[in-house]
C-alpha cells in the first residue's frame, strides 16, 4: 500500500506535470512575475466558471476577506457576525480592521451558521454577515440572504473551503458557492480544492463599482502607477501561481467528483458504527469534501487521534478550541450557553485523509481501523 498523506499533492503533480511545468517555464521566459498574462488569463477563467462578472486575485485568502471588508466601507466600530467554528482567519480580519467581531453558533448536523443564532445576534451595529461554507458545502444562503435584506446587511461569502460547490435556492435556480452574497473569498493554499504552489487568494463580486474599488485596494490604491485613489494594500497573484491555477481549474471539477468518490467510501464503511456520525449533506448544497470530517461520540475522540497516528494514518482536528474561546478574541460579551454546539462539535470532530489521489487499499485501510478501535 502506498505511502497515506493527507493531501497528496506531489501525485496530483504528476497528472499536470507537463502542462504547470511549461507554464511555469513561460512565466520565467517572460520575466512578467507580477500581474503578469497569467494572472490575467486565469482571472478570466475563473469568472467564467463561477459566472461572475468580476474576479479580483490577491495574494492570499485572509487579504481577500480583508480587503473585501474594506471595499464595503466597514467602519471601526462596526459589527460583523460570523461563526465560532472556524479558522482563525475568518474573526482576524475583522479585529485587524477594528471593526467588532460577534461571534454565533453553528448548526449541529452541517457545521455552518445556524440562522437562528444569526438572527438573535443582530443589533442596529451590525453591519455584515460572513457566512463559512465549512469543510465544502455552502451555508443555507438563501436564509442569510433574507436576514440580510431584513436588516440592510452586507454578505460576505468565506468560501475558502467550498470552491466548486453549487448551491440551489427553492426556485431551483443554481450558482456557485462565492458567487451568492455582496462579495465573496477564497483562499488558494496549496491544499485547498484548487489550491496554487504557494499562497494566494481572490475576490468575486458582481457589483461593478465595488470591483473597481477592489481592483486598487489590492495594488497600493492605484489605477495609474504612482497614482493612489483610494488606501490599498499591496496583495498582488504572482504569474507562477496564477500559471499554476490555470492549469488546475479545467481539472476541479474531476477533483471535486474524486473527493465526493472517496467521502462515499468512507461513509458507507461507517454506516453502522453507532459511535461515528458521518458528514451530512445539506438539500441545497452539494459537498466538495475540502475535509471529510467525523465526530466520535463515546468520548474516544483524541484516543483516535493518537491511534491514528501511530498506525500511520494522518488525521487533523479541526478546530480544538473555538474562536470565542481563544485569547486574542476572548470578550465578555461571549457565553458559553450561546456555544453549545461549538463546544460540543469541538470535542468530537476529526478530519481524515481526503485528496483527489486516494485509492480503495488506502480507504479501506482507514476506515477498518478506525471501525476497530471505535466500537
Amino acid at each position: 500500500m502506498k505511502k497515506i498523506h493527507m493531501v497528496d499533492l506531489q501525485s496530483q503533480y504528476q497528472q499536470i506535470k507537463d502542462v504547470v511545468d511549461t507554464s511555469i517555464q513561460e512565466v520565467l521566459n517572460s520575466s512578467a512575475y507580477i500581474n503578469g498574462p497569467y494572472v490575467k488569463e486565469f482571472q478570466k477563467d475563473l469568472e467564467e466558471y463561477l459566472g461572475v462578472k468580476h474576479v479580483i486575485p490577491c495574494a492570499n485568502g485572509t487579504d481577500a476577506l480583508q480587503i473585501a471588508m474594506m471595499g464595503l466601507g466597514l467602519k471601526p466600530g462596526d459589527e460583523v457576525i460570523t461563526v465560532d467554528f472556524t479558522f482563525a482567519a475568518t474573526v482576524e480580519v475583522i479585529g485587524l480592521l477594528n471593526l467588532t467581531p460577534v461571534l454565533v453558533d453553528v448548526e449541529e448536523d452541517t457545521f455552518n451558521m445556524s440562522i437562528d443564532a444569526l438572527k438573535n445576534a443582530i443589533t442596529p451595529k451590525t453591519k455584515a454577515i460572513v457566512p463559512v461554507h465549512l469543510f465544502g458545502q455552502c451555508a443555507n444562503m438563501e436564509a442569510i440572504l433574507e436576514v440580510a435584506k431584513a436588516h440592510n446587511l452586507f454578505v460576505i461569502e468565506d468560501n475558502a473551503q467550498a470552491i466548486g460547490a453549487d448551491y440551489t435556492f427553492s426556485n431551483g435556480h443554481t450558482q456557485k458557492s462565492g458567487s451568492i452574497g455582496h462579495v465573496g473569498t477564497t483562499s488558494f493554499f496549496p491544499s485547498k480544492n484548487l489550491g496554487c504552489y504557494g499562497d494566494g487568494g481572490a475576490i468575486f463580486t458582481n457589483d461593478d463599482e465595488l470591483a473597481h474599488t477592489l481592483r486598487g485596494m489590492v495594488n497600493h490604491g492605484m489605477y495609474k502607477r504612482y497614482y493612489h485613489d483610494v488606501v490599498g494594500v499591496n496583495s498582488r497573484l504572482d504569474s507562477i501561481q496564477a500559471a499554476v491555477l490555470k492549469a488546475k481549474l479545467p481539472h476541479l471539477d474531476t477533483y471535486c467528483e474524486a473527493r465526493r468518490k472517496a467521502a462515499m467510501y468512507y461513509s458507507d464503511a461507517f454506516l453502522e458504527n453507532p459511535n461515528i456520525l458521518t458528514p451530512v449533506i445539506s438539500s441545497f448544497s452539494t459537498h466538495v469534501f475540502h475535509q471529510y470530517t467525523l465526530r466520535i461520540t463515546n468520548g474516544k475522540r483524541d484516543a483516535l487521534h493518537q491511534h491514528l497516528l501511530d498506525q500511520g494514518i494522518p488525521n487533523a482536528i479541526y478546530y480544538p478550541v473555538p474562536l470565542h474561546a481563544q485569547k486574542a478574541y476572548m470578550d465578555e460579551r461571549y457565553k458559553e450557553e450561546d456555544f453549545v454546539t461549538t463546544n460540543k462539535l469541538v470535542q468530537e470532530v476529526i478530519s481524515l485523509p481526503m485528496h483527489t489521489e486516494l485509492d480503495e487499499e488506502q480507504l479501506e485501510f482507514i476506515s477498518s481501523t478506525i471501525n476497530s478501535f471505535i466500537n
